[in-house]
Formats: C-alpha cells, structure tokens, sequence
C-alpha cells in the first residue's frame, strides 16, 4: 500500500475515532440525566435558565459552578445531549429541567413566585449595582445567536467589564452572577 493509502487509513481511523466519542458522550449525557432525577434542590432560592445554549462545553461548566455556588436548579431550553464529563459529577447534583421553549419556563417561574431577569453582555441595569430579589431566575442566552424573544420583556443586567472584551464566555459570565447574587444572598456554611 503506497502513502496516500496511509493517510486515508489514518483519516477514518481518526473519523471512526470521533464518532465513537460522540457517542461515548451521548451515553454519558443519558445515564446523568437518569441520575439527574435523583438530585436535590439547591440551598438557594437561584435557578439559572439556559436559553438554546450550544450543548457543548458551556453547559457542563456552568452546572459545575451551580453546584459550588448551591444553585436550586438549571433550566435547559430546546438544548440537545452535551458531555456531562467536564461538570465533575453536577449533573447529578443539580435538578435540570428540559423545557422545549423559553416560555414555559418563564410560566412556571412566574407561578412559583420568581423574578426572572436577561443576561446581555452590555445594557440594562449593571449586575454590580443591581438588588437582585432572594427568587431570583438569571436567563442566559445563546453563545451566537442571543436570547430567545419571550425574553425581550424580561429587565436586563450586564456584567460591568473595563477592558476591550466584547463580551464574557456564558460559562464565565453564569459564575459571576452566581457570585455577585450570593453576595447579595449569603447562605450560611
């Protein structure tokens, strides 16, 4: 077999080799969500809403962080199987909803009592200087694409930044309200 018959070898094996790890993921987003029925409400009264976010990386971070900072729950709009792995286990400790729209969350958030408030990487009220209420629902929208229109009515916040970014990764910008309302809402350790 010449070279070029090499490479092409290589290139399946590396093809079969990805495919085998998507699925690989696939089952270990089904066997954490089957887990996920088990989890327990967290501390607070926060619960994050992740609107049409890309089922990648981001989504297993921020369960990792809602996990350290005691989240009660994360809500997943219309988002697909994602790698439970980089969470460390938060899949099963925080309780996720799937929800195929952005309005039935935001229903059921208002029938339990819940602020529900938009994310945006500049505009509105600053996260910093803002009084975020003990029931508190923080949407996160879409790495590219942004919030879905249900939360257009929604008041906005933004995480004060000073430097040329424009804007924060969801992952990274979910930690610091988790933080910034934890600050404002201490739980005891």
């Amino acid at each position: 077999m010449g070279e070029s018959g090499m490479g092409h070898e290589r290139s399946g094996e590396h093809a079969m080799s990805k495919k085998r790890s998507r699925m690989d993921a696939h089952a270990r987003f089904e066997r954490e969500r089957r887990r996920n029925l088990l989890a327990q409400p967290g501390p607070s009264d926060l619960i994050l809403v992740l609107d049409h976010l890309k089922p990648g990386f981001n989504v297993a971070k921020i369960f990792r962080s809602a996990q350290a900072f005691g989240a009660r729950e994360i809500h997943l709009i219309a988002i697909g199987p994602f790698d439970p792995a980089p969470a460390k286990g938060a899949l099963r400790a925080v309780p996720a909803r799937f929800f195929g729209q952005l309005e039935e969350s935001l229903r059921l958030l208002r029938s339990d009592d819940y602020c529900a408030f938009r994310m945006l990487a500049d505009g509105g009220e600053t996260l910093q200087t803002a009084r975020l209420p003990r029931r508190c629902a923080l949407v996160l929208g879409h790495e590219e694409f942004g919030l879905s229109a249900a939360a257009l009515a929604l008041p906005a916040l933004s995480i004060a930044q000073y430097g040329p970014v424009q804007s924060l990764n969801v992952s990274v910008a979910a930690s610091i309200a988790m933080y910034e309302y934890y600050r404002q809402h201490p739980l005891s350790t």
